[in-house]
């Protein structure tokens, strides 16, 4: 077999996608710098949180975009391209702290480094569930837990180490970043490729159900079929799965927006005389934990949804959370509050690991990358609406800011929990398909009958 003929181990290239999610995730430890900012810079909370919510319509955005041409570019030059905007969006956002220019901060951090993140994040989730057809909740659980945990890399250990080295200076700080980080996903993005056509592991038998539903001439049809991506996104499944998405990310973004400030605001009630100094060390704290539980929510979330079925899963992500931010509002104890969040930020890295798989059964393996970049435009919703919304809660009503933000994310919650009746997890088929195969076969029986009134 010729070298360029082989193929490469499948857990290397699972290995390689999770790397790059880890260094690209760490725009989830913002809250290590938020404070910062504005004790340094004299930025408000809003205007700072600009920045965030910035890098997340982004990110959404592009990933958007790069999901839809992925297969036109390809896996490698898309996640490498990432790669280099995200870098220079770290180096951008050094120059704009060194001049103290608020707005090139937002063209850095915000912009270019939010475009990088959305073009590499795409791209691991759409190349691994082409190598696990057989693992599919699993293993993209497992690549999106690199994006949940580097949050605690990089409040447990880089920033801090960096922090002391360069003596607080965050303009060498974030230089700093760029370059450890970017090189990381560059040498990570440059390793990624689809599998060879018609690739099955080893050992892999498709299921009965797979192969009843191959047999189906209806969905045969669909899946030789190449319509354009309109006839997918503006069908109501589409608009309600990105609906529920939406919600779940918002309220889960809100939180990680302002956890560190948050969880200080909890320990000053009980022990108002503890130095900042110790204060930030809590609140890095919990970031570098929940981050751990976003990440292994992940893993746990998306394996839980390959028995449950992916929408039940998430419809018992939303309930549970309505419960916990009940709880949160008025939890008052230090510990019972950080744990609570920790199971907040696992559903809501949950939700990233489901959603991937979703959009495969409802949509096909083909379709994902297209389908699920458009779906991650709810990460740019929620990205802005979320993080602003707190920040302005913590402006305005400083002293009712963690009632008012729970109370918030149960009001989101509840409607996201209402709207999941609304969508299934079946196989979609859109009526053009279904009335070409009417056309050219006999008339339909009784079952297939119900298969067309139910996508009319």
């Amino acid at each position: 077999m010729r070298a360029q003929d082989r193929v490469p181990n499948r857990w290397l290239i699972a290995t390689m996608c999770t790397v790059l999610q880890l260094c690209l995730g760490t725009v989830y430890a913002w809250s290590y710098f938020q404070p910062l900012l504005v004790e340094q810079f004299r930025w408000t909370n809003t205007a700072t949180s600009w920045a965030f919510g910035m890098t997340n319509c982004c990110l959404g955005l592009s990933a958007a975009w790069g999901g839809i041409n992925l297969a036109r570019i390809g896996p490698r030059k898309l996640a490498v391209a990432g790669g280099l905007l995200f870098a220079a969006g770290y180096a951008l956002a050094a120059i704009a702290l060194a001049v103290k220019s608020l707005t090139l901060f937002y063209l850095g951090y915000g912009a270019v480094a939010g475009i990088g993140i959305g073009l590499g994040y795409v791209t691991p989730m759409s190349t691994v569930t082409k190598w696990f057809p057989d693992k599919k909740g699993l293993v993209t659980g497992i690549v999106a837990m690199g994006f949940g945990f580097s949050g605690f890399v990089l409040s447990v250990v880089l920033a801090p180490i960096l922090m002391h080295i360069f003596h607080g200076n965050l303009t060498l700080v974030f230089a700093a970043l760029g370059a450890i980080l970017g090189s990381a996903a560059l040498g990570s993005a440059a390793m990624l490729r689809d599998p060879p056509a018609g690739y099955l592991p080893s050992g892999y038998v498709p299921s009965a159900s797979k192969e009843a539903h191959a047999a189906n001439p209806y969905a045969k049809a669909e899946e030789e079929s190449d319509l354009p991506l309109r006839e997918y996104v503006l069908a109501g499944q589409h608009a309600i799965m990105w609906f529920v998405f939406f919600l779940n990310i918002t309220a889960g973004i809100s939180i990680v927006s302002f956890l560190s400030p948050l969880y200080q605001d909890i320990w000053r009630l009980d022990y108002p005389t503890l130095e900042r100094s110790v204060l930030a060390g809590y609140g890095a704290t919990l970031i570098a934990v929940s981050s751990l539980f976003n990440g292994l929510g992940r893993i746990v979330w998306g394996a839980v949804s390959d028995r449950l079925g992916r929408i039940n899963t998430f419809r018992l992500l939303l309930a549970s959370q309505l419960v916990v931010f009940g709880m949160l509002m008025t939890e008052r104890d230090p510990w019972i509050f950080g744990i609570l969040v920790c199971y907040v930020l696992s559903c809501f890295g949950g939700g990233f690991a489901i959603m991937p798989s979703m959009v495969i059964d409802v949509y096909g393996p083909k379709r994902m990358s297209r389908v699920y970049g458009v779906i991650l435009t709810a990460l740019s919703a929620a990205g802005i609406l979320g993080p602003l919304m707190i920040a302005s809660l913590k402006d305005n009503y400083p002293d009712r800011a963690i009632i008012y933000s729970f109370l918030l994310g149960i009001l989101v919650l509840g409607v996201g929990f209402i709207f999941s009746f609304l969508v299934n997890d079946d196989r979609f088929i859109p009526r053009r398909i279904l009335l070409q195969v009417f056309a050219v076969a006999r008339p339909p029986d009784a079952r297939s009958q119900r298969i067309l009134e139910g996508s009319s």
